[in-house]
């Protein structure tokens, strides 16, 4: 038995990825693209994010895994419920109620708003059936809906939670440099960090492991890699994690 869907609830996702080659926190949008069946007049020609009305079956957060991994093929990644997005007037501006005409859904819809944290190498641009683009966080495309509205509070939430959770680690490769951890925090803080300083206060912390082992393929110095324990933040940092910049 198919199971119905719930036609004034829906789930959005905010998908960030981190780039260590430019530098860019980015998320992953979907084209919204539409013509008019009478004259193939472009209607809708913008971008949005991925997102899907909850079945009766499911539990929100079912919605959420379920929309990303049709997206990615990724399960088990971090995930954060951060806000209810319930303006009557949210899907009501004239792009929005063509797109929501044409797709025969409630213009009164309430959505649940998630986003996640991954490695950008993980998602398979190529052979994704949904044809989803990267774009940094902080020169969007034009948005359907209230989706930029939405983008820019899950930002804001990451921001805040980077100084008080290990969240950054989830946006690196399993095994990094101090350097490319440098670069995650002040891309998402957008300030400039005293390299000796955070480097100094990086190693004293004992969920930072060394490794045995440096970077391979670059035509500068290699340098020393490191990963994040996870084990050791549980065990000794989980109500102390702050980091001073």
């Amino acid at each position: 038995m198919v199971s119905q869907i719930i036609p004034n609830i829906s789930v959005d996702c905010v998908v960030f990825g981190f780039d260590t080659n430019t530098k860019s926190l980015n998320v992953l949008l979907l084209d919204r693209y539409l013509e008019s069946e009478e004259n193939h007049e472009i209607l809708v020609n913008d971008h949005v994010l991925t997102g899907y009305h909850t079945l009766e079956n499911e539990t929100i957060d079912d919605t959420a895994t379920r929309v990303l991994k049709e997206l990615t093929g990724l399960d088990n990644l971090y995930k954060k419920q951060f806000k209810v997005f319930g303006d009557p007037n949210r899907l009501m501006n004239e792009k929005d109620v063509i797109w929501a005409k044409s797709e025969n859904f409630n213009q009164r819809t309430i959505t649940i708003a998630y986003y996640f944290l991954l490695k950008t190498h993980e998602v398979d641009l190529e052979n994704n059936q949904h044809k989803p683009k990267w774009f940094p966080v902080n020169d969007l495309p034009e948005l359907g809906f209230d989706h930029k509205t939405i983008i820019n509070e899950a930002y804001a939430d990451i921001k805040a939670k980077s100084l008080f959770q290990p969240i950054i680690f989830e946006l690196l490769p399993d095994k990094f440099t101090i350097k490319e951890l440098q670069d995650v925090y002040e891309c998402i803080l957008g300030v400039e960090i005293d390299n000796r300083n955070f480097r100094r206060k990086l190693l004293a912390k004992k969920y930072l492991i060394e490794l045995d082992e440096k970077q391979v393929g670059v035509s500068k110095k290699p340098s020393q890699l490191f990963m994040f324990s996870k084990d050791v933040y549980q065990k000794i940092y989980k109500e102390s994690y702050l980091i001073s910049i």
